[in-house]
């Protein structure tokens, strides 16, 4: 086919230029296109200099408007109800409304045309506004309150009748030379459409002379053709390019015969190699969409191993996965294997059985027949046992690392092409891949769990350790006074036992309270606001909050962790400040600031620091701040109270 095409293109070129068709076609249609081309850049000239007057027209009317505005606006300055800065904004847009009419707006488009009678109408809407209007203007905008604005004003509007009536002028003599634009944009019109009609009449005759009844002739003989008819010939009667073609043509006809032998059988082959093809692809659409699903270990093995089986046909199948510390395959899930063969199976080696050698070597996959191999079938007893003449495995794999495999067994042998090979590689790989998701998420649910135990057990050990610690030795105080008949001592004692019980009450429910914190409230100031009430009852003090709130909201982790933040910091302010008052400031825009105060008797940071154990409510408290990309200070000025502050910058603020 592509000879007969090359030869027939060598013949073209060698006709000579005046003989081709083509020159005879381009010379007409060139001629045509030339005197369209004409008429159509005339009308898009004359319509675009008909919207540029357009836009102008709506620009000059808008002055009309705007001069009765600047009217108003002057006489509401004048009369102290109006405001200087929207008469200076409407001041402004006059300017640039009537600027943007003299230089014009290519962009848009907007122009004024450049007739004498427009400009001069122009020039005297100009003057006005600069010699009279814009100056009263001005001199408003100075003395707003003087008692001469509203004569001014007066002045104002007296003299924008006359102003407006330029303008209109001006209104009216675009909109004229529109109309004379109009007039000649018709009768471009009227040519282009007179033009196309003359060009297609003779454009037809022309055409059914130079191609119409040669193409009815090629056109008989190709109908033959599609009838089936491969031995059709069309005489060559004329010497240009359709004689030319028609010899192609008669060349052609004759290939078709000799393709048409084998055309079937290849549609055929394309036809099953595309069904199979959408088969696998719904396949591997089908197991992709369960294994996303959430589900189990074992119901993710069993139900992609139900789904493999009924499309390879396999009338037995397993899926084991590697423990690489002990050398095992594990088997996790099963389909239509003996029990004998399950029980003997369930455990296997690495590098034992068929399976085993697959999950020791490099290999992706690995099939056996037993009919071909009679050695390995003996040293398969079990499997060559059960009826099973061929075992395939193909390994279940992530990219980082191997899990397993799964294998297919089959009572008959059969043949797997290189694509299905390919589709149950692939196959294990998303499994592979589901499988580790499922590692990772449960990974992930563990160290959750974790850090929630640590931050409780930091809790725990911040507040009611202490309290029991110092119960203990209360109470071994408390049986020396006892042994001592010291009954002196011994109230005291029970005394500091009683307070230091109810203080470790108090700390049980505060530590409650901080873990069932929730964020119900709308809002973080909402949420401050529950806190600092709860803190009220509970100790009777003194509470102010001081808020400007304007931000956005915050991510729930931010927000829990900032409210955790502040329940460890009025803790703090119950047990070991001795205050009366504390101020709680949320500064809430861009960034956010949360300080607390009190006007307690503060601490040493010094002598805190160096304790064996340090102050781990701080340290949780440092910790949540970091973990929520808070930044936070704490100012101890012993005995003149504490300051505790967060910082959170707007590149850290997560909205929620």
């Amino acid at each position: 086919m592509s000879a007969v095409v090359a030869s027939s293109s060598l013949l073209v070129h060698d006709l000579p230029l005046q003989r081709r068709l083509t020159t005879k076609i381009l010379f007409s249609f060139f001629t045509f296109l030339a005197f369209a081309l004409c008429a159509i850049g005339a009308t898009l000239l004359l319509s675009w200099q008909l919207e540029g007057s357009g836009a102008a027209i709506n620009d000059a009317g808008s002055l009309r408007m705007r001069t009765f505005q600047l009217a108003r606006d002057m006489e509401n300055v004048a009369a102290g109800v109006g405001d200087t800065r929207a008469l200076t904004q409407r001041a402004a847009d006059f300017e640039t409304t009537l600027t943007r009419l003299e230089t014009g707006d290519p962009s848009r488009p907007l122009f004024v045309p450049r007739r004498p009678e427009i400009l001069t109408a122009l020039t005297a809407v100009r003057q006005g506004w600069d010699g009279t209007l814009k100056p009263l203007i001005t001199d408003t905008l100075n003395a707003p309150q003087a008692p001469s604005a509203r004569q001014t004003a007066r002045a104002f509007s007296a003299a924008s009748d006359a102003f407006v009536e330029n303008i209109n002028q001006m209104v009216n003599d675009i909109e004229d030379h529109n109309a004379r634009k109009t007039e000649w944009l018709r009768l471009c019109q009227m040519a282009l459409a007179s033009m196309a009609v003359l060009g297609t009449v003779a454009m037809i005759f022309l055409m059914f002379l130079l191609a119409i009844r040669p193409l009815e002739r090629l056109n008989a003989g190709i109908q033959r053709l599609a009838a089936g008819d491969f031995s059709t010939q069309v005489p060559v009667e004329t010497h240009d390019e359709f004689g030319e073609i028609t010899t192609a043509f008669n060349q052609m006809a004759r290939r078709l015969a000799e393709a048409n032998a084998t055309l079937e059988s290849r549609v055929e082959e394309k036809t099953a190699s595309l069904q199979q093809k959408n088969k696998e692809l719904s396949l591997l659409y089908e197991i992709t969409a369960f294994l996303n699903r959430p589900a189990s270990v074992d119901e993710l093995c069993s139900g992609f191993l139900t789904r493999v089986m009924a499309e390879c046909g396999a009338e037995g199948g397993a899926v084991r996965l590697t423990d690489t510390a002990q050398g095992l395959l594990y088997l996790v899930a099963q389909s239509g294997l003996p029990p004998a063969l399950t029980e003997e199976e369930h455990c296997i080696k690495i590098g034992d059985c068929i399976c085993g050698e697959a999950a020791a070597s490099a290999s992706a996959s690995r099939i056996e027949s037993f009919d071909t191999d009679p050695d390995k079938a003996r040293s398969l007893r079990e499997c060559y046992r059960q009826g099973f003449n061929m075992v395939s495995a193909f390994t279940i794999s992530t990219q980082s690392r191997t899990l397993g495999q799964f294998n297919l067994h089959f009572r008959d042998s059969k043949i797997f092409t290189r694509q299905q090979v390919l589709l149950l590689e692939t196959l294990g790989q998303h499994l592979g891949g589901a499988l580790e998701n499922q590692r990772l998420a449960a990974k992930a649910r563990e160290l959750a769990v974790l850090e929630e135990r640590n931050l409780f057990a930091q809790g725990l050990h911040d507040s009611i350790a202490q309290g029991l610690s110092f119960l203990n030795l209360q109470a071994q105080i408390m049986a020396q006074a006892v042994d001592e008949k010291d009954q002196q001592a011994t109230e005291e004692t029970l005394a500091h036992i009683r307070l230091g019980i109810r203080e470790s009450y108090d700390d049980v429910r505060e530590l409650l309270n901080n873990f069932r914190s929730n964020l119900s409230a709308e809002n973080l100031s909402s949420a401050i606001e529950a806190v600092l009430d709860r803190f009220r009852r509970q100790t009777g003090m003194r509470v102010e909050l001081q808020k400007d709130s304007q931000g956005a909201p915050l991510q729930p982790d931010q927000q829990l962790q900032i409210l955790f933040i502040l329940q460890e910091s009025l803790s703090n302010v119950r047990k070991h400040a001795q205050a009366s008052r504390v101020v709680v400031r949320l500064e809430d825009a861009q960034d956010l600031t949360l300080t607390v105060l009190d006007n307690g008797v503060g601490f040493d940071a010094d002598e805190v620091a160096a304790r064996p154990s340090g102050h781990y409510g701080l340290t949780i408290m440092r910790e949540r701040a970091q973990r929520a990309g808070l930044t936070l200070h704490i100012d101890a000025a012993y005995p003149h109270g504490t300051r505790v502050a967060l910082f959170l910058p707007k590149d850290h603020r997560h909205s929620a």
